[in-house]
């Protein structure tokens, strides 16, 4: 009894223990989560899948927190390497070159800066817009955009406290605001020191129009008398209707840079839904009225109310019933193009004998078209053709009888001319 008393005895003492170095590891694997949470700044939740083995005996318990203890210790490892990775290319500004003290200035971040306080408020539903030129208008970035509304993003704001993008996690497309107003970036160098930073951003090659849909536009940072010093990485960016436009932000290069925004362009948002927002120099905006579309108001039909017979160089068609535009000189039987665009003509004869009877249109002194018929005896035939063309401005049209004999009368209207302007187009 004694010795079976004693077995149980050291049993005992062996399962307390166990208990108390499972307890401890318990605790030193604890604080490795802390720690390993701590170095990657994220929330602490972590299983602790030992806590689900305390129906196992103990010594299994005690292995499964071990392998976990070696798990943790190796992503630490992990997480520290990266960390230093990341604190090495932190420094990294350009490609060029720069003064020690001014690569310290760039890339030092002031903690606490009020510019660093970032409200962004959702304009919809708060979806993000895609990026992609959809059609639907669910997907459209002009109607789902966050709205960027920081005073110091103005040209004409400066600060000690610069800013810096690099610190701003972007996500979908923005639209820029200057007090509540619309506001775009500026197509032209701005000076340092300015838009609330050190190197302000700025947009190379312009803002597109709203038929060229998403594009993808370079951004520079100007800096030690050099306009473009810094190459951020490029953004997307697209024209919406009402004078405004949508960017789609990245990281830029370094710090401190940040997007700017131009307080000449406040002008735009001013303008009406018949006008757009125009500057020839990017310093000086104003709304002017969008061009009317010139109206395809050019019509004509004449007649030659007579016989022809022979080679007649230029048929002068005496009688006009139409001549809106009066693009059709009756004293010389040209007609010539008020505008460029899309024409459309039509010519006719009729054959007064047997034989073969030919008309042409002919256009800047080209023959282009013919009406052609050709008789046997004594019966009469017409023949009636068409031609469409784009023609520049200026451009003459005539009908010359080649050969044959063709008929009419004042009231048969049997050889005519005639034609239309369809469609106004740039050549």
């Amino acid at each position: 009894m004694e010795g079976s008393s004693g077995g149980v005895v050291g049993l005992s003492n062996r399962s307390a223990l166990f208990e108390k170095m499972l307890s401890l590891c318990v605790q030193v694997f604890a604080i490795l989560v802390v720690c390993a949470a701590d170095s990657a700044h994220r929330d602490i939740s972590y299983t602790f899948k030992a806590w689900n083995m305390v129906d196992q005996p103990l010594q299994e318990q005690l292995a499964a927190v071990y392998k976990e203890m070696e798990s943790l210790k190796h992503e630490q490892a992990v997480m520290k390497q990266k960390q230093e990775a990341f604190s090495q290319a932190l420094p990294y500004c350009s490609q060029k070159p720069i003064d020690t003290d001014v690569e310290m200035n760039l890339t030092s971040l002031q903690t606490g800066s009020s510019h660093l306080l970032y409200t962004l408020t959702q304009d919809g539903d708060g979806d993000e817009g895609s990026g992609e030129d959809d059609s639907a208008e669910s997907l459209d970035p002009c109607n789902h955009y966050t709205a960027l509304n920081q005073d110091w993003r103005a040209t004409n704001y400066t600060t000690k406290n610069a800013a810096c993008d690099r610190n701003v996690q972007w996500k979908g497309w923005y639209r820029l605001f200057y007090r509540g107003k619309p506001i775009q970036m500026p197509e032209r160098c701005v000076k340092k020191e300015s838009c609330g930073t050190h190197a302000p951003l700025w947009l190379v090659g312009g803002h597109p129009r709203i038929r060229d849909g998403v594009v993808t536009r370079k951004v520079c940072g100007n800096w030690r008398n050099n306009c473009c010093l810094f190459k951020s990485p490029p953004i997307q960016v697209k024209a919406c209707r009402g004078n405004y436009y949508v960017y789609k932000f990245v990281k830029p290069v370094a710090c401190h840079l940040a997007y700017c925004a131009d307080i000449n362009t406040l002008v735009c948002g001013k303008c009406k839904k018949s006008e757009s927002c125009m500057s020839r120099d990017q310093i000086t905006y104003m709304c002017k009225k969008n061009k009317m579309r010139v109206k395809a108001n050019i019509h004509f039909f004449v007649t030659y109310p007579a016989n022809i017979s022979g080679k007649v160089n230029r048929i002068m068609y005496r009688k006009v019933y139409v001549n809106q535009g009066g693009a059709f000189n009756t004293r010389t039987g040209i007609f010539r193009a008020p505008v460029s665009g899309v024409y459309q003509f039509f010519f006719s004869t009729q054959t007064g004998g047997s034989g073969t009877t030919d008309l042409w249109l002919v256009v800047n002194n080209y023959w282009v078209a013919v009406s052609h018929s050709n008789v046997q005896g004594s019966s009469s035939v017409g023949n009636l053709s068409t031609y469409m063309t784009t023609l520049r401005k200026g451009t003459t049209v005539y009908v010359t009888h080649n050969r044959g004999r063709s008929w009419a009368t004042s009231a048969s209207n049997t050889i005519v001319f005639g034609g239309s302007l369809l469609m106004v187009r740039k050549i």
